[in-house]
């Protein structure tokens, strides 16, 4: 069986110094200018002293005016690069390689954002009479706009690789813009971008090809994609074993196998027809479910794994070694945790001495999922200041505190990213019509 502290050579000559990644949580807490400062200086010191063989960043938004949330790092043509300098060298400083997960939200973007909301289509995100309410309905990107996002990616990655990362993960899952146009369900285009399987995997094969284009051969390039989106009639595993193979004459050197979005949120283990494995509801690393249980993705991904021609990385509720292991041995080539970093930052260094995780985050059992959801990554996010200030993780927080607390800091960001972003000159060509503005931002 392969040793999970094993190095892992990928397709660009890359070395993975193990088999363990840091999977991306979004930190929301940028800066003056929308950039890293020293609190992610040491939330990330700190995960790379702990072990960990890769880092994967939280969403870096390859546009200015479409963020994920107010507290979302930024790095496009304009972007000072000193602050991302910092972020990767403090990163690697124990031997770690760091990853920028680069991302855009496309419709997933709450209603009182500035800026704009865009999608394939003219189709907002259903969560319900209540909940849909917080977001705007999207206007149809146009070819220009679309090629102009592209254009983003790739500008970003090029900064990311002179900033000191040692690769870029392409967002395209979690109905997030680019899962947005692999979805049937959300893209109902009828041009070149949308109907057919290779059409709506178009967008995501360019931003691929065009990010390959401004980067050094040495720096990787991996792809996070939904094994399904768990909505009928979406998004499948046949779909998602396509694309792969679509990608692999790309140069891609690892695709992050994951699944869901806001609509279903399987990614925290909530989602309407999810994969059996969602974590039991008293939350125990030491749980005597099965390890395929614990990785609520690792039965997908090992059966895409059986026919891909670029290695796989499987996310989702692992939290103990035995259950990494059990990914490894479905021939899986990297695992990546993320809650359990957020509580026990030097885990992967504590199971090298057959020790697990400190704690556990409280389980978050309300019945209504999106809301779950949202409770359950406020939690994650409390750890995560916690951490950036120098303190140690507090798990034992409780879902509603943890929730109102994120709301707060929401706010105070929404305050200054709203001042920045009116201060800041508009990208120009790339932009929407003002009346799409309008309409976009749910003003």
């Amino acid at each position: 069986m392969t040793d999970l502290f094993a190095p892992l050579t990928l397709r660009s000559g890359a070395v993975l110094p193990n088999r363990i990644a840091k999977a991306a949580m979004e930190e929301g807490i940028a800066g003056v200018e929308q950039a890293p400062d020293g609190r992610t200086v040491e939330l990330y010191r700190r995960w790379g002293a702990g072990g960990t063989g890769l880092l994967l960043t939280g969403n870096v938004m390859v546009h200015a005016e479409a963020l994920t949330g107010p507290g979302a790092i930024v790095l496009d043509a304009r972007s000072p690069l000193r602050p991302f300098r910092e972020w990767a060298s403090a990163a690697k400083e124990n031997g770690a390689s760091i990853w920028m997960q680069i991302s855009h939200p496309g419709r997933q973007i709450q209603v009182d954002m500035p800026g704009v909301t865009w999608g394939p289509s003219e189709k907002a995100v259903d969560l319900g009479s209540a909940l849909s309410k917080r977001f705007g309905t999207p206007i149809a990107m146009d070819d220009a706009q679309i090629r102009a996002t592209i254009t983003r990616f790739a500008t970003t990655a090029r900064r990311a690789e002179e900033a000191g990362f040692d690769g870029v993960e392409v967002h395209a899952a979690h109905g997030y813009l680019l899962s947005q146009f692999l979805s049937p369900l959300v893209n109902t285009r009828t041009d070149e971008w949308g109907g057919s399987l290779e059409n709506r995997a178009r967008m995501l094969v360019e931003t691929v090809r065009a990010i390959r284009a401004e980067v050094s051969p040495v720096f990787a390039v991996a792809v996070k994609l939904n094994s399904a989106d768990f909505q009928r009639g979406g998004f499948d595993p046949d779909d998602a074993r396509a694309v792969i193979a679509m990608l692999a004459p790309l140069g891609v050197d690892l695709v992050e196998v994951s699944g869901g979005s806001y609509e279903s949120p399987a990614m925290t283990g909530r989602a309407a027809g999810a994969p059996s494995g969602i974590p039991a509801a008293d939350g125990r690393p030491g749980d005597a479910r099965t390890a395929a249980r614990e990785a609520y993705f690792l039965e997908l991904a090992a059966d895409l794994a059986a026919t891909s021609a670029i290695p796989l990385m499987v996310t989702g509720g692992i939290t103990r070694r035995e259950t990494a292991e059990a990914a490894l041995a479905e021939h899986v080539a990297v695992v990546g945790i993320g809650t359990a970093l957020s509580v026990t930052p030097d885990l992967p260094a504590r199971w090298r001495v057959d020790q697990g995780a400190v704690a556990a985050l409280r389980p978050v059992t309300w019945k209504n999922k999106p809301l779950a959801s949202m409770a359950s990554m406020a939690q994650v996010r409390y750890q995560l200041r916690r951490t950036a200030a120098g303190k140690d993780p507090r798990p034992g927080i409780r879902p509603a505190a943890a929730l109102v607390r994120d709301l707060i800091v929401v706010r105070g960001a929404l305050r200054r990213y709203r001042r920045w972003l009116a201060d800041r000159p508009s990208d120009g060509a790339a932009l929407a019509p003002a009346e799409g503005r309008a309409q976009a931002s749910g003003k």
